[in-house]
């Protein structure tokens, strides 16, 4: 998608579902969620930039470092229910803009820029990791985390199996245009970050297990609105819609465990810095 298509769809059904789904996600994510915030190590004091915060979890957490977050994102839904969210818990070392971060203009006094799955939707990465470069002090810390390859993903990999014969063929596209998975090449994520003027860049694998639901229907619903399955539910006829889903349900069943359905994850833990 281009920067017009990607404001579209996060300010529509996109921006919408997340919302809807928005309990659910923050905590599948936790694991992960948590493995970044501990790279990140903010402090008390500093100055941070969330960039593609969403509804808001991860600025809320850095919050609570008693740092002074800016939360950042393209989706107005979005940031709705993240204001809702910090108003509600009477966070006041938090705010929320609407906003592109590939075009934002920064002061160069940030000690961190943090992204939890917020920075792989940028229609030109290599300007929009300089521009946000600009925001950063000497020495300042950058921090995301991004999906690894779908295959390595089984929380989502699964039901795309299971559901793909069903779908109609698609055209192979450019593995590195914005989506979720546009920075799945870690030699990618170097090539961005150095043109873009960072130092220091470490790629750390990290592969937790995501509890996808309680039990097989808390999973399903969540599949339901967001990954393959989705589009399962919004481009096929009942009867095909039917097979598909009863195809992921039954490949879903087979990881189901008292606990629940836990799966596999795959993202990357990338750091870098503003050089001094």
């Amino acid at each position: 998608m281009s920067n017009d298509a990607q404001r579209e769809y996060w300010n529509g059904p996109g921006g919408d579902v997340w919302v809807e789904a928005q309990d659910h996600m923050d905590r599948m994510l936790a694991p992960i969620s948590d493995l970044g915030l501990a790279k990140a190590a903010a402090l008390d004091g500093e100055r941070i930039i969330d960039v593609g915060c969403g509804c808001g979890a991860t600025s809320l957490a850095l919050a609570r470092s008693g740092a002074g977050v800016w939360g950042v994102d393209i989706s107005a839904p979005m940031i709705a229910r993240a204001k809702a969210r910090a108003a509600e818990g009477d966070v006041n070392n938090v705010a929320f803009s609407v906003a592109d971060a590939s075009n934002q203009t920064y002061t160069p006094d940030h000690h961190l820029v943090f992204s939890r799955f917020g920075v792989m939707f940028f229609e030109d990465p290599k300007h929009a990791f300089a521009t946000i470069r600009t925001g950063l002090m000497p020495g300042g810390r950058l921090v995301f985390l991004c999906w690894q390859k779908p295959r390595e993903n089984q929380w989502m990999s699964i039901a795309g199996r299971a559901v793909q014969p069903f779908l109609p063929p698609t055209e192979q596209g450019d593995p590195r245009a914005p989506g979720p998975f546009a920075f799945a090449d870690s030699a990618w994520i170097e090539e961005i970050l150095g043109v873009a003027g960072f130092s220091s860049i470490e790629i750390e694998s990290v592969t937790p297990e995501l509890l996808l639901g309680h039990d097989l229907d808390e999973a399903m619903f969540f599949q339901g609105k967001v990954g393959p399955l989705a589009r399962v539910l919004a481009e096929l006829d009942d009867e095909s819609r039917q097979q598909a889903t009863a195809a992921a349900r039954e490949a879903l069943a087979e990881h189901l465990t008292e606990e629940g359905i836990r799966l596999g994850s795959a993202a990357w833990l990338v750091s870098a810095r503003n050089p001094s």
